[in-house]
Parts: structure tokens; sequence; C-alpha cells
């Protein structure tokens, strides 16, 4: 008797940009190598996805996050294109924080940890569009495979919110980014660092 399945982070996709702008950090031809994918469920309608180099935690490595919200509404949108922003709340130092009225469902963090150990080496996605062909149910009991697969394309606008606020020029500090990733959710370390 054979058994078969996926270990914990495997999946396919790529993460690149022709020129990749991170302040004291990269300027120039990006491509990430991913080889690490993990999701981590929150109550069910929220979701953490991480596509990385690597499996070490993000304070170590260079990688995509991206945050999910409303999980249920955008697994019936499946194959639609969602428009992305940052999270709901943030915005750079001594900036007010904007009410929307349509608060973006999925927001993307691009980190490189590794290769730059700054402090604070980090860019977020201010806009563009993600397509979900499959989406994670979000229940970490989840039996049926189909339910369990998480696949995407993206392509967005991503800065340091900071740089934007002080005034520099946006297409000096905004970098494209796309990509795709493609894994099932499996339970367990070092996909979910916590129980």
């Amino acid at each position: 008797m054979a058994l078969c399945g996926c270990s914990v982070g495997e999946g396919e996709g790529w993460v690149a940009s022709d020129r990749l702008y991170m302040q004291d950090c990269w300027n120039g031809p990006f491509d990430l190598g991913p080889d690490f994918f993990a999701a981590n469920p929150f109550r069910e309608e929220h979701l953490i996805i991480r596509v990385q180099r690597g499996d070490a935690i993000e304070e170590r490595s260079d990688g995509l996050t991206v945050l999910v919200n409303d999980v249920s509404e955008l697994r019936q949108r499946l194959g639609e294109p969602v428009p992305i922003g940052l999270p709901v709340g943030v915005a750079p130092p001594g900036t007010p924080v904007m009410e929307t009225d349509t608060p973006p469902k999925v927001s993307l963090t691009l980190y490189l940890h590794n290769s730059c150990h700054l402090q604070n080496a980090a860019i977020h996605s201010i806009s563009g569009q993600i397509v979900f062909d499959a989406l994670f149910s979000g229940d970490p009991s989840e039996s049926r495979a189909d339910l369990r697969l998480t696949e995407a394309s993206f392509e967005a606008q991503m800065a340091d919110p900071r740089q934007l606020a002080a005034g520099e020029p946006a297409e000096e500090v905004t970098s494209t980014v796309r990509g795709y990733f493609r894994f099932y959710y499996e339970r367990g370390q070092p996909a979910q660092p916590f129980p």
C-alpha cells in the first residue's frame, strides 16, 4: 500500500518584476524564485497566503504575503479580476487614515528580509488586480482536495506608502510586480507557525 500526498510547502509559481524598487535595498530586475507555498486561515473568512523562497519565518526570508479578506465572497468570484490595494486602516505615519466605501478584499506585501537585512525591507500593493481560479475554503479540517487548492495570478503596483506620502515621484518609487501561484493547503509547520 502506497501513500501519496503533498508535503507542507509544496506548490508552483513565480513572482517577478522588470524593475523592482525598494529604498536602500533593490533597484532593478527581480525574480523571487519561490519554492515554498502556504496558507494560514483565520475563522474561515480570512486567509494569509505565503509565497516565498525557503521555509524560514518571514523575518528571515524573501517572499510575498497575500492577505485575503472574505474568503466566501471571493470563492463566488473565481475567474474574475478582484481589485487589490492597501489594507483598511493602513497609512504612512502623519497621514490621516482615509475611509473607503469599498475596501480591497486582497492586499499584497513583498518582503526582502533575507536579501536586504533592513528593518523595513517591504513594499505593499497600492493598486492592481488578482484573479483566483481556485481558493482554499479556509477550513483547516477540509477533506476535499478541490477545496484545499489555491491558484491565482496577479499584477500589482507596489510601493512603500511612506515614500508616496513624502511626495517622491510615484514612477520612481512604484514597481509593477506580477506573479502566479498554485498549491494545496496542508496543515503543519512551517506553513502554520502556530498550532
